[in-house]
């Protein structure tokens, strides 16, 4: 692609985009520009999906306060959904924080600390989600079926949700081995 190529597609008057191939060995042929462009994409869309869990778990978390049996819930079962109302609701905060992210740089040429911020915020988000369900599964295990089951439970959730974690480094280790 021409230099005038790339300023056409957005870099601005006066400003150069390099050609060159942002990773050669990766099997893409991509600039810089489109790879980032390529990653924003990819980060909306995981970005979709958490919103939109961490919303309606926020929205169900929320609710849960105006339930008649509320007030049958005991001092600590109370702090925790207390802990989880924070939780939730910075974690639902922190999965829009890119779009504010975007905002304040857009139109900036600054898509690589857009995508480095947004991959960052969303790893946060992941961290608080799983906490969030995680300390749902305590909560509700404990007034359903007592202390016990919820310790079980929740031993069982955070298992899963450790390993739902780990899950991607253990495919990037594998693929360096193979």
């Amino acid at each position: 692609m021409s230099q005038d190529a790339s300023q056409a597609r957005g870099a601005g008057a006066g400003r150069a985009v390099r050609d060159d191939d942002a990773d050669p060995d990766d099997g893409r042929d991509e600039t810089v520009n489109q790879r980032m462009d390529r990653n924003w994409v990819e980060l909306l869309q995981e970005l979709r999906v958490t919103q939109t869990g961490t919303q309606i778990l926020t929205g169900f978390l929320l609710a849960v306060a105006f339930q008649q049996k509320f007030d049958d819930l005991t001092a600590g079962q109370h702090r925790l959904y207390l802990g989880l109302i924070v939780t939730a609701v910075l974690t639902t905060a922190l999965a829009l924080a890119p779009v504010n992210v975007h905002r304040a740089l857009f139109r900036r040429h600054a898509k690589v600390r857009l995508v480095t911020v947004s991959d960052v915020l969303l790893r946060i988000v992941l961290l608080g989600v799983a906490l969030v369900l995680a300390g749902t599964v305590v909560l509700i295990f404990d007034v359903v079926a007592g202390r016990g089951a919820a310790v079980g439970a929740a031993a069982g959730a955070l298992v899963v949700l450790v390993a739902l974690g780990l899950l991607p480094r253990l495919v990037r280790a594998r693929d360096r081995r193979a």
